[in-house]
């Protein structure tokens, strides 16, 4: 009976409901500062994880005096009956302007064939081609370790039957003693400006956590072959200055440190 008085009263379901609040607009902006990263006047500050780190950039400029110069030059024979007379004229020409820049202090080990050709010439007529001999050239490039002897030297080439300059450059004989000591500069820049972004901040240095580094040469100063001598083959021009200038190394580096 208990049973039917209980039937008989209306069934009550209790349904299971679910209910989705809407953030607010701005609460994505904030989760993407927390857990992004950020910049600070230029420097990287990292956010994500713990601890936070940041990573600053450093530059050292060192300028030294070149202290070797190469020279270029050598020898064109002109248009020779066969390829055989113009290989043994090149070769006579081109010994004797080897021995003139030896007699100049230079070592065998500072001559090197920059390159060496021999080609048939023509001249055109009519739309015709007419075989006009052969030509063939040798192009020295030779270092020279006292700069106060580049003049002595071009003028002895040219004076020993060299025709042909294709320039001057520079270049120092240790550059890595100048990147050691523009590295020191480009890390202390580093450290300078990381001490000074940490107090802007208002946090303190950790451990240092991360270091890359680069380097770049400045340009290498290049004279032209007019610099040789205003008597081209001549011997007896007085010889033009070929300054040599400066040049510069430069080092970058970068620095990622622990902040607290």
């Amino acid at each position: 009976m208990f049973a039917s008085i209980l039937s008989s009263f209306p069934h009550f379901i209790m349904e299971e409901k679910t209910i989705f609040f809407k953030p607010p607009v701005w609460l994505p902006i904030v989760v993407a500062l927390i857990l992004g990263g950020a910049f600070v006047a230029g420097q990287k500050i990292e956010m994500r994880g713990s601890p936070a780190t940041i990573s600053v950039n450093g530059e050292g400029k060192v300028t030294a005096v070149p202290d070797i110069a190469a020279l270029s030059f050598g020898m064109q024979t002109g248009r020779q009956a066969t390829a055989q007379i113009a290989m043994e004229q090149l070769s006579k020409s081109m010994n004797a302007v080897i021995e003139a820049v030896k007699m100049q202090g230079i070592e065998t080990k500072d001559i090197q064939t920059e390159s060496l050709s021999l080609y048939p010439a023509f001249d055109w007529k009519d739309g015709e081609q007419i075989p006009r001999g052969f030509e063939a050239n040798q192009s020295l490039r030779v270092k020279v370790r006292d700069l106060e002897k580049i003049g002595s030297v071009l003028s002895a080439a040219t004076a020993a039957g060299a025709n042909q300059a294709g320039g001057v450059s520079f270049t120092i004989d240790d550059p890595e003693r100048l990147q050691t000591e523009a590295r020191d500069l480009a890390i202390s820049d580093a450290k300078e400006k990381a001490l000074a972004l940490a107090e802007k901040l208002g946090v303190s240095l950790g451990a240092l956590k991360g270091f890359n580094e680069g380097g770049m040469y400045g340009p290498t100063p290049m004279y032209e072959g007019a610099m040789m001598d205003r008597g081209m083959g001549g011997g007896g021009g007085s010889l033009i200055p070929v300054p040599t200038g400066e040049q510069e190394v430069r080092m970058s580096v970068v620095l990622t440190y622990e902040v607290r």
